[in-house]
C-alpha cells in the first residue's frame, strides 16, 4: 500500500515537472522597467478561437507587491479621457514588455499625473548613467 502511494506521488511530480518544461519554453520578454517609464505591454487577447496580440501603451505610474504577486499599473490617455490598467508581471496574458522612453522621477508612486492635462503630463526623460554601455 505504501509503495503504490510512493509510486503516485512519483508520477505526479514527474507529471509536474513536465509542465513546468513545457512552460518554461514560452518566451516572454520582459524588459527591466521603473515608475515613469513610458510602456508597450503587449496582451494576448482570446476571442473565440483565435489569439491575437494587442498593445497597450503608457506611463508605468506604480509599482507594487514583490514575487509572484508583483503588479504594475500603466496610465494614458484615449480620446481626451484618462484610462488606468493594473496588470500582474507574471500574467501568462502579457506576452511582452517593451520600454519606449525612460521618465526621470523623484517618487515612486506617480498618481498627481491623474490630476494633469496636457502638456503638464511629460516627464524628462531619463540620462543614461555614466559608464554604463548601451546594448
Amino acid at each position: 500500500m505504501k509503495n503504490a502511494v510512493l509510486a503516485r506521488i512519483d508520477d505526479q511530480v514527474a507529471e509536474h515537472a513536465r509542465k513546468m518544461s513545457e512552460n518554461a519554453k514560452i518566451a516572454r520578454v520582459i524588459a527591466p522597467f521603473q515608475v515613469g517609464d513610458t510602456i508597450d505591454v503587449h496582451l494576448r487577447i482570446l476571442e473565440g478561437e483565435k489569439e491575437r496580440n494587442q498593445v497597450f501603451s503608457g506611463v508605468v505610474i506604480s509599482k507594487k507587491g514583490m514575487g509572484a504577486n508583483e503588479a504594475f499599473s500603466v496610465r494614458r490617455i484615449v480620446q481626451g479621457e484618462g484610462v488606468e490598467r493594473t496588470f500582474p508581471l507574471h500574467s501568462p496574458l502579457i506576452a511582452k514588455l517593451d520600454v519606449r522612453r525612460t521618465g526621470a522621477v523623484r517618487r515612486a508612486k506617480l498618481y498627481y499625473l491623474r490630476d494633469r492635462v496636457g502638456k503638464a503630463t511629460r516627464l524628462r526623460e531619463r540620462k543614461p548613467k555614466p559608464g554604463a554601455a548601451k546594448a
